[in-house]
């Protein structure tokens, strides 16, 4: 493999441990900071899922995470073209709801002069969680596989164009409270029990279904996802504390569709900040989207 090439992602993507270790010297995972109770955490360095999930229980305080910096970002440009890199993939989280992705492509600007001979590609994944860790894990696949630079960008760039993540909520005090997830907060129904399916696809939030139940909205999100899905291709699931509801939903699902997930990891800290620690995730490749300018 081309030791001179690197993909860099953030700790956003929610790739596994294991497949971060596997392609190390390859990827690098930059963390986001999270600030709880005053305190600041790096995401998969500092603070683990799990735990993180027990402190939204036990707290009625939202905590809050930082973006990237376009400083940072230097710091690694450099650092990497230091140890001899000279092809740099950057693929961060939807640019939509993060700052993350354009302060990439500022760094890119402001080291383009001083690093003339570094090749900078930066991808908005338009996405969240395993929407953009799935598919950079498969990156990695095709670079070592020889794959040209090229060739792996417009895969990645064609991924974010079809990039979909549904929420099934069963919680929603912290949707509501970060506004960050801005459809949980016009949905109205927790008193009748009802629960949203909610779907972000690059810049648009919509609850997409309602039902009264858990059962009921599991039943929904599988007849809904599965029909906004590109036929027989990857889906992923991001699970956080409802392991009965997960295997529920990948169980029925994988039944809907023939094939189980291609990836199921635990939900980090950027997106539990703001959807709670009680939903599941479900990342798929729907329509595309137009190419951004």
């Amino acid at each position: 493999m081309d030791n001179t090439i690197r993909i860099i992602t953030d700790s956003g993507c929610d790739i596994s441990p294991a497949d971060e270790e596997r392609y190390k010297g390859l990827l690098e995972v930059i963390p986001f900071m999270v600030t709880i109770n005053g305190k600041s955490y790096a995401d998969r360095r500092d603070i683990q899922p799990d735990e993180f999930y027990k402190i939204l229980k036990e707290h009625q305080e939202i905590p809050k995470h930082s973006q990237i910096t376009a400083i940072q970002f230097e710091e690694k440009y450099r650092e990497m073209y230091e140890q001899g890199v000279r092809t740099i993939i950057v693929d961060v989280i939807n640019g939509a709801g993060s700052q993350t992705c354009s302060n990439a492509q500022l760094a890119k600007q402001n080291v383009a002069d001083e690093l003339k001979d570094l090749a900078i590609y930066v991808v908005d994944s338009q996405g969240y969680t395993l929407s953009y860790g799935y598919p950079i894990i498969e990156a990695c696949k095709k670079l070592e596989a020889g794959q040209s630079v090229e060739s792996v960008v417009s895969y990645l760039e064609d991924w974010a164009r079809h990039a979909e993540a549904f929420i099934i909520g069963f919680e929603l005090r912290h949707m509501k409270k970060s506004g960050r997830i801005t459809a949980a907060a016009s949905f109205l129904g927790e008193l009748m029990g009802l629960k949203p399916l909610i779907n972000l696809a690059a810049e648009k939030t919509s609850v997409v279904r309602k039902a009264r139940g858990e059962k009921a909205i599991i039943d929904a999100a599988v007849e809904t996802i599965s029909a906004s899905m590109i036929p027989e291709t990857p889906w992923c699931v991001v699970t956080t504390t409802r392991p009965d509801c997960e295997k529920e939903f990948i169980d029925k699902m994988t039944k809907k569709l023939g094939y189980g997930p291609a990836m199921v990891e635990k939900c980090g800290v950027v997106v539990s900040c703001n959807a709670g620690p009680e939903f599941i995730g479900v990342l798929i490749r729907g329509q595309e989207r137009p190419a951004k300018d």
